[in-house]
């Protein structure tokens, strides 16, 4: 794998870490959503620095970033744009919306209406806007990072299994240790460090990486490993519901993009292990007895990943 990637790949993590403190994990596949060509969901109570990473990863890359706050009366021409009647060339023009960004963050999906989150789906499957019977390119990179607050329902919709699907990674801040908190306050005495980051690689750099990617080789015996995890999913007692086909191949991505990201160009089951979690747990339905009990996708898909070899 190329030297030049792994030292631009370094350089964009430590940048962001100016900011986000502590959260190195997070960063990282954060960075596997972006390359892998995929979209995050980052679920966690508000307060813990979802929209400070999602700023920090746009201003590091140099690349333009678009921002949405959801409410119920969000309509989906809010998000894609719209076509206005210009007075002086007598025809309709389409003025662009938020989405047309390189980063696009949405800020509590879950409180704006079905009508409007599936709005999203045709952007993030197939990165065009189709308005008026017109279909519209997505600039490239092309990354969507959805935030919702887990503690809070009222007032808000649930995301649909369709839209959770569109989803590679689903993610959680958490609170920062003591000793990183510390650093947070230490760091915000004078300025937000926000305000003074650099950008320290631009957007075809990622163009490069996402190409890249197709670079990175994936054994028969990883692709087996994949499809034991995920044939587990869909035979386990607990489960409704299993991981779709969608989930196979995002699993396999998501695999290729984090071993380019730690400068490998071929796949190793720690890879499928670090990231099955993340990438499965949103496109599983658990079964109500079983959610009864506290039983979590979470915690399904850890004691399979200790029980299945690689």
């Amino acid at each position: 794998m190329s030297t030049l990637f792994q030292q631009q790949i370094d350089a964009l993590i430590e940048n962001i870490e100016k900011v986000i403190i502590g959260k190195r994990d997070v960063v990282e596949l954060l960075l596997v959503g972006l390359i892998a060509r995929g979209h995050v969901l980052l679920e966690d109570v508000p307060g813990v620095g979802k929209t400070m990473l999602a700023r920090s990863l746009a201003r590091s890359l140099r690349a333009t970033f678009g921002r949405v706050q959801c409410t119920p009366d969000l309509l989906p021409s809010d998000i894609v744009g719209a076509s206005v009647y210009n007075q002086k060339t007598a025809a309709f023009e389409f003025r662009p919306g938020p989405i047309f960004a390189n980063i696009f963050l949405v800020d509590e999906i879950n409180r704006t209406t079905p009508r409007t989150q599936s709005g999203l789906l045709e952007c993030m499957q197939e990165f065009n806007v189709t308005v008026d019977g017109i279909t519209h390119p997505l600039p490239g990179p092309f990354f969507v990072l959805a935030t919702e607050n887990p503690i809070e329902f009222r007032g808000t919709y649930p995301l649909p299994e369709a839209q959770l699907d569109r989803f590679l990674l689903k993610l959680e801040m958490g609170y920062p240790s003591k000793l990183g908190e510390e650093g947070i306050m230490m760091r915000y005495l004078k300025q937000a460090p926000i305000e003074s980051l650099e950008p320290v690689t631009d957007v075809p750099s990622v163009l490069a990486w996402q190409e890249g990617v197709a670079n990175v080789h994936v054994e028969k015996e990883i692709m087996t490993y994949i499809m034991n995890v995920i044939s587990a999913t869909r035979e386990h007692q607990d489960i409704q519901l299993g991981a779709s086909p969608r989930g196979t191949l995002a699993l396999m991505q998501a695999a290729r993009a984090l071993a380019l990201i730690e400068g490998r160009d071929y796949v190793i089951p720690m890879d499928v292990k670090r990231l099955a979690p993340s990438v499965l747990r949103h496109r599983l339905a658990m079964r109500p007895r079983a959610a009864a009990r506290g039983v979590t996708a979470k915690s399904v898909l850890e004691q399979l990943l200790s029980t299945l070899s690689t």
